[in-house]
C-alpha cells in the first residue's frame, strides 16, 4: 500500500496513490466520503488533521485535499471523471500505482497544461497581462470548485434549508412530512412517516444543518437522545461533511440508528428526483487526448 510520504510539492500530491489503493481495494468505485474515511484510517493520519476545517471556506481539510488529488487523477485518465458522488477507476488506473516523485510529476504536467491554457485564452480576448502571472506549484486545496447545487443549498436560510429538505423527503416517498423546528426544538427540526407496506410504517425524525464544515460524533449523539422515545428513526442531512467518529456513533450497535446525508450525497438525491435542477447533456473534452497533437 502506497504511504502519504511525499515531502515535497504540493500536500495534497500525497493522497494520489492512495486514491488508486482504496478504489482498488473495494472493487473500482466508492463515494469521496468513502474514499477520505478509507485514507485515513489506512494511513493512520492524525486526528489532527482528519478533524481539521479550513477557516476561510469551512470545508473539512483531508476532504478538501484528497477531493482536490482526485482532480488531477481524472485529467491524467487514471480516474472517470464523468460520474457524479461517485469516483470510479479506469483500466489505466487500475494498473497504475504511483511513488511521490510521479505524483509531483502530474501535478507539474497539470499546472503548466492550464497555465498554458489560460494564457492562450487570455491572449485571445487581448486582456493578456503586461507580465506573466508567477508560477506556482498548485492551486491551493482549499479553492477546490464547489458543485453549484450545494453553494446554492448552503445559501438559503436556515429555515429555508429545512423547508427544502421537507420537500426532499417528500419527493422520495416521505408522508406527513413536517417542519417542526424551533427555538425549544432540541436539534430536531422535523418528522415524517415512511410507509414499508400495507402493514407497516416508522415514524422518523430529521435534523437540517446548513454546515459548510464537519458534523462531529457529539452531534450526532445530542440528536439521539433528543428523539429517544420520540421516533424508530433519524436522519440528519447537511450540506458539509461528517467525521470519521460521527459516521462509526450513528451506526454504533445496540444505539437507535441515525442516517447520515451529507453534500454529496444530499446533491445526489436531489438530481436523482430532479427537484431544482434540468438535466444538461454535452461532452467533457479529453485533455490527454489532444496533447499527442500539440
Amino acid at each position: 500500500m502506497a504511504k502519504s510520504n511525499n515531502k515535497s510539492g504540493s500536500q495534497f500530491a500525497n493522497w494520489m496513490a492512495p486514491i488508486l489503493d482504496c478504489l482498488r481495494s473495494v472493487g473500482g468505485e466508492a463515494p469521496p466520503q468513502e474514499v477520505t474515511d478509507w485514507i485515513g484510517e489506512k494511513l493512520s493520519v492524525p486526528m489532527t488533521l482528519r478533524e481539521a476545517v479550513n477557516e476561510k471556506s469551512g470545508q473539512n481539510k483531508l476532504y478538501s485535499q484528497v477531493s482536490f488529488a482526485r482532480k488531477y487523477l481524472v485529467w491524467e485518465g487514471l480516474l472517470d471523471g464523468s460520474k457524479h458522488g461517485v469516483w470510479v477507476l479506469t483500466p489505466k488506473g487500475a494498473k497504475t500505482f504511483l511513488t511521490p516523485g510521479q505524483e509531483n510529476t502530474i501535478v507539474k504536467k497539470w499546472v503548466a497544461y492550464w497555465t498554458k491554457v489560460k494564457k492562450e485564452k487570455e491572449a485571445e480576448s487581448q486582456n493578456t497581462p503586461d507580465s506573466a502571472p508567477e508560477f506556482i506549484d498548485a492551486v491551493p486545496p482549499d479553492d477546490v470548485e464547489e458543485l453549484d447545487l450545494l453553494a446554492v443549498l448552503r445559501s438559503l436560510s436556515p429555515g429555508g434549508f429545512e423547508r427544502i429538505c421537507q420537500r426532499l423527503l417528500r419527493a422520495h416517498g416521505f408522508e406527513r412530512v413536517v417542519v417542526t423546528g424551533g427555538s425549544h426544538d432540541w436539534g430536531i427540526d422535523g418528522m415524517g412517516v415512511v410507509q414499508i407496506n400495507a402493514f407497516v410504517s416508522f415514524k422518523v425524525l430529521f435534523q437540517c444543518k446548513k454546515y459548510k464544515g464537519t458534523v462531529a460524533r457529539r452531534d450526532v449523539g445530542d440528536f439521539r437522545n433528543a428523539m429517544d422515545g420520540r421516533a424508530d428513526k433519524g436522519i440528519i442531512l447537511t450540506t458539509g461533511t461528517f467525521s470519521a467518529e460521527a459516521r462509526a456513533e450513528a451506526e454504533r450497535p445496540g444505539a437507535k440508528p441515525v442516517e447520515l446525508v451529507d453534500g454529496e450525497k444530499l446533491v445526489l438525491m436531489f438530481e436523482s428526483k430532479g427537484l431544482g435542477v434540468k438535466p444538461k447533456t454535452g461532452f467533457n473534452i479529453d485533455h490527454e487526448f489532444f496533447e499527442q497533437f500539440k
